[in-house]
C-alpha cells in the first residue's frame, strides 16, 4: 500500500509534464494553422520518440523506486547511444525524444535502442515512432507538426516496433543511406489531432528496401490510436 502512494505522486508528475508538453505543441501547431506556413525559424527535422510499454500499469506490482529506476536507465541509454548529428532532447515520463537533420542517422540510433531495451529482460518492451518536417527550437525543446506526429505514431506502434510517418521515407529519399533499412508498409491510419490520415511503415535493418505498395502489417501497429 506504502509504494502504490508512493507511485500516485510520480505518475501525477509524469502526467503532468506529457500534458505540458501536448500543451506546448499544440501551441506551436495553432501557430502554424493560423499562419498558414511553418513558424519563423522553423527548419527540417526528423523527431522520434521511444517510450516503455506498459510503463503505467507497472506500478500496480513494483515501487515508485523501481518506476524511477527503469525511466532513468532508459533515459541513460538513450544519451549513451546519442551521438552527434543526433541530439537527446528530454524525457517526458517514461519516453525519450531525440531530433536530428537527416533521418538516417536518427533511424539507426533508434533502431540500436530498441535492440537494446529488447536484450534486457529488466526492462518492459520498447517502441517508437518517428516523423520528419519542419519545426522550431525553443529553450532546447522543438515543437511543429513532425514532433506531434512522431508522439502520435508512437503510440500505435507495437512493441518492439520503430514506425515512421510516410514524411520520414520522403526526407530519406534516394540517399544511399536508404539502403541500410527494410521498409514495410503499415498502412494508413489516422492519428487524433492530426488532418487526414497518415500513412505509416515500419523500418528495420536491412539491405533492401521494399515498395511502399507492399502489404500491412497486422503485428506493426496497436489495436487503438491514443
Amino acid at each position: 500500500a506504502r509504494s502504490c502512494r508512493c507511485w500516485g505522486p510520480m505518475i501525477q508528475d509524469m502526467l503532468f509534464m506529457q500534458l505540458r508538453h501536448m500543451m506546448e505543441t499544440e501551441a506551436v501547431n495553432a501557430g502554424e494553422r493560423a499562419a498558414g506556413k511553418p513558424l519563423p525559424g522553423a527548419r527540417q527535422v526528423t523527431v522520434a520518440f521511444a517510450d516503455l510499454v506498459g510503463f503505467t500499469q507497472l506500478g500496480e506490482v513494483v515501487s515508485a523506486e523501481e518506476l524511477g529506476h527503469l525511466a532513468g536507465r532508459l533515459a541513460g541509454l538513450a544519451r549513451d547511444l546519442t551521438a552527434p548529428p543526433v541530439w537527446f532532447i528530454k524525457t517526458i515520463g517514461d519516453a525519450v525524444m531525440l531530433v536530428c537533420p537527416d533521418p538516417a542517422p536518427l533511424l539507426d540510433t533508434v533502431l540500436k535502442l530498441v535492440e537494446v531495451v529488447d536484450t534486457d529482460n529488466n526492462f518492459p518492451r520498447l517502441r517508437a515512432g518517428v516523423a520528419s518536417g519542419m519545426a522550431v527550437s525553443r529553450a532546447g525543446d522543438w515543437f511543429g507538426s513532425p514532433v506531434n506526429v512522431a508522439s502520435r505514431v508512437t503510440g500505435v506502434a507495437r512493441p518492439g516496433a520503430v514506425l515512421v510517418a510516410d514524411s520520414v521515407r520522403e526526407a530519406l529519399g534516394d540517399a544511399p543511406e536508404a539502403d541500410g533499412f527494410q521498409w514495410s508498409f503499415a498502412g494508413p491510419r489516422r492519428l487524433r489531432g492530426i488532418r487526414g490520415d497518415v500513412r505509416l511503415f515500419r523500418v528495420r535493418r536491412g539491405a533492401t528496401r521494399t515498395g511502399s505498395g507492399g502489404a500491412a502489417q497486422d503485428d506493426d501497429l496497436a489495436g487503438s490510436s491514443p
